[in-house]
């Protein structure tokens, strides 16, 4: 069934996205920053995968689950969506992992406070 891998991606990006919404993690928490880091890891997977596709080292398989779009030599259209995918939820999960860090008392993340004086500070109360 073509198309079925990038149907697949679609919707696991809306998943990873609702789960941002939800929990103000990445994208929902700071869009600028989240784009702009989804697109540069994109980039930066990209030109490694030209790489390796100049060295011989990636080539494109047949599957029926491809649109069969080449955007370049042994770049599948679904590829570039894929590595967006990737670099996004490698943004939602570390964002994941420090709130339950912090959460669960262990080292908060750098420049955020740590310890008893952050717990009452955030209260308004004294640390002392």
């Amino acid at each position: 069934m073509p198309g079925l891998y990038l149907l697949c991606l679609l919707v696991s990006i809306g998943g990873i996205a609702v789960l941002d919404a939800r929990f103000r993690l990445a994208l929902w928490a700071a869009p600028v920053t989240t784009l702009l880091a989804t697109v540069c890891g994109t980039v930066f997977l990209l030109a490694w995968d030209a790489a390796g596709i100049a060295a011989g080292v990636f080539v494109r398989g047949e599957s029926p689950l491809l649109i069969g779009i080449d955007l370049a030599p042994h770049l599948p259209l679904e590829e570039p969506v894929f590595l967006a995918f990737l670099s996004y939820l490698a943004l939602v999960v570390h964002a994941a992992s420090l709130r339950l860090r912090t959460r669960s008392g262990g080292p908060a993340a750098p420049g955020e406070p740590s310890g008893p004086a952050a717990s009452t500070a955030s209260k308004g109360g004294d640390a002392s």
